[in-house]
């Protein structure tokens, strides 16, 4: 088999017994299939949920806190006790584990991005397992959407991932739900996420994980269309992980976009819109099928205050085509806007490079 890069994730609900504790029996099994995919040669990065729930008892709570501040008091307990747990498990393979606490707007912005992918790379050439979860005390995204889903699948792509390994107590996306319907037929495999799937696709099943089937098909068609293979479903055994690898998993598949978002381009896809700039016919043939940078001779307008480096939104008239880094602030835009180039001593060539537009 040849060597891959690896991201799985690991819900709370499949970490967790019926009371909502951690389960040692399942801790194991997964660190052991782990463990046996670093020893034949693939490189692992584990997006792990669970802090809530490894917390929670420790606070006094009976169950799951709703409030959000029971919840995140219940992660800054239940993060530690995660981490050592994986810690002390991994140490019994000769494995080194590190922990990264990320937030979505560790995405957004292009330095942080940047440091990101070079702290991850770091870990994996010295053969460590960094195990990340979003910094729950701080962020209220995981905590109301997805668990984690569609953190694993942004680090997928900020990582060129091959495979992303999403595991869940229910073995893949079905025709219907399958706790409620007989006739529900599991879709081995999956060419292209639509808006049908998203809508039928159940809630979670879970008391103690927040994300649901939907989330993971949202996280898997954002993979997918960063070059990134996507496996949701179960698994059981020290080779489940190498088994889904070799096609043999108990999920669905789903086949990545060949006309994927470059990892340079992945940033600006996340980040918030600083403004809009409309522009001129010639510049959207340019831009959508010319393969050519944004010049100021097609910029005819903008919208909002924004400064070189920001992300903006680009019309054709009153429709979106796309977003890129601004090489202009508002202020510069507005002198250089329909003029051509060599009108243009003190200014950049371009106003958005082609190397950092993305086509909507």
């Amino acid at each position: 088999m040849e060597r891959k890069r690896v991201v799985v994730k690991i819900g709370s609900s499949s970490l967790t017994n019926s009371k909502g504790e951690l389960d040692h029996e399942k801790f194991h099994d997964h660190v052991a299939a782990i463990a046996t995919m670093k020893q034949a040669g693939h490189e692992v990065i584990l997006v792990s949920s669970g802090a809530v729930a490894a917390g929670f008892k420790k606070l006094g709570y009976p169950s799951r806190p709703i409030t959000l501040k029971g919840k995140q008091a219940a992660a800054a307990v239940g993060q530690s006790i995660l981490i050592q747990t994986y810690a002390d498990k991994f140490a019994t393979y000769n494995v080194t584990s590190a922990q990264i606490l990320l937030t979505r707007s560790d995405f957004n912005d292009k330095q942080r991005y940047r440091n990101a992918y070079e702290t991850l790379t770091e870990l994996l050439e010295r053969s460590i397992i960094p195990i990340i979860n979003e910094n729950d005390t701080v962020s209220v995204a995981e905590l109301t959407f997805g668990d984690n889903d569609m953190l694993s699948a942004l680090v997928s792509g900020l990582v060129h991932a091959d495979q992303l390994i999403i595991l869940t107590d229910v073995n893949g996306l079905y025709t219907a739900n399958p706790l409620t319907n007989a006739n529900a037929v599991r879709i081995d495999r999956i060419e292209k996420v639509t808006e049908e799937m998203l809508q039928f696709a159940s809630g979670s099943s879970s008391k103690v994980g927040t994300g649901g089937m939907q989330s993971k098909l949202v996280a898997a068609n954002y993979a997918v269309n960063t070059g990134v293979e996507v496996f949701i479903g179960t698994g059981i055994g020290h080779t489940k992980l190498t088994d889904i690898l070799d096609n043999n998993g108990d999920g669905t598949y789903f086949k990545r976009n060949e006309k994927y978002i470059p990892t340079n381009k992945q940033w600006v896809q996340l980040s918030k819109s600083s403004g809009k700039i409309f522009i001129d016919e010639g510049a959207v043939q340019a831009l959508q099928f010319g393969g050519k940078s944004l010049l100021p001779a097609g910029v005819y307008a903008y919208e909002g205050q924004f400064e070189k480096g920001d992300v903006v939104e680009v019309f054709d008239r009153h429709n979106c085509i796309g977003r890129g880094e601004i090489l202009y602030s508002s202020t510069e835009l507005e002198q250089a806007m329909g003029k051509r180039t060599t009108e243009l001593m003190h200014y950049p060539i371009e106003v958005i490079h082609r190397n950092q537009w993305v086509k909507i």
